[in-house]
């Protein structure tokens, strides 16, 4: 096999898991072209390929986090912390849209020690060399970025305009998966009369029918303000025309009403303050 087929089948790979590092799928493309340019320029000769390519990649990840954030004094000595009961629960498949938000609080080490040992079910041993700790340490690092997670402290927990923003955003990429982890179980849909009169459903009913409904869609969709509530509008020629008012409790999504009555459009301000018509 040449060399550039043995890269290309491990790309997918090695892709999961720097999309999963860094939250960013430009910059986990751009992390595994560095791999593949390092691997190219390199002499030295490669019994274990994979592992080979993992280890580049995790590290650049590495740097790509620390220069994002300074590196805290406890990523390198994670000290004590709870106990770890949950290592054969692969947690981190569940996060979603809106958790990458916790997942960008973590530090560095705490965040490719969870990735690696939950996603992907690496061994705290290969961790730790790739951290350049131990296998104990990295096993507390994983287990503290475990807890955040599960319960975010106050200042992790999640703005309602997070994860009003995080819906949409996986609404536009067509993540179906993430909609429904941001929707509560008996999410409705509703809409007053004037929306339905402009197209918008009546009723919907069920996280799967709303996921299912939003999935792909939206793209005209902007963040806006209405009654001081973080939503998003459908704009049509610089004019707000349907309000997607949220209501987001615990963090999830519980309902959505379609509002289009022209008092509600009148008093629709956009979050980031722009002007519609450009």
């Amino acid at each position: 096999m040449q060399q550039d087929e043995w890269f290309e089948a491990e790309r997918p790979r090695l892709v999961r898991i720097a999309s999963r590092m860094l939250g960013d799928a430009s910059e986990a493309q751009d992390i595994v072209q560095q791999a593949w340019l390092r691997w190219h320029g390199t002499d030295a000769e490669i019994e274990n390929l994979p592992g080979w390519l993992t280890t580049v990649t995790t590290r650049l990840c590495l740097d790509r986090l620390r220069s994002r954030t300074p590196v805290p004094v406890d990523d390198l000595d994670p000290g004590e912390t709870v106990g770890d009961p949950a290592d054969d629960v692969t947690l981190a498949d569940t996060v979603g849209a809106a958790l990458s938000v916790v997942l960008d609080r973590l530090s560095p080490g705490e965040r490719v020690a969870f990735v690696l040992h939950d996603s992907f079910g690496y061994e705290f041993t290969t961790i730790a060399e790739l951290l350049d700790t131990t296998p104990a340490a990295a096993r507390k690092l994983a287990s503290r970025a475990r807890a955040k997670v599960r319960q975010p402290s106050p200042e992790d927990r999640l703005a309602d305009w997070e994860v009003v923003d995080a819906f949409m955003a996986a609404a536009k990429n067509g993540e179906f998966e993430r909609l429904l982890q941001l929707l509560a179980p008996d999410a409705t849909v509703t809409a007053d009369r004037a929306a339905i009169l402009v197209g918008t459903p009546e009723h919907i009913e069920g996280r799967d029918e709303v996921a299912t409904f939003f999935n792909g869609s939206a793209h005209a969709a902007l963040p806006v303000f209405v009654e001081d509530r973080p939503a998003t509008a459908w704009f049509h020629l610089g004019q707000a025309r349907v309000v997607f008012d949220f209501t987001v409790e615990d963090g999830q999504v519980t309902a959505i009403t379609f509002r289009a009555e022209p008092d509600v459009l009148a008093h629709v301000v956009r979050r980031d303050g722009a002007d519609p018509r450009g």
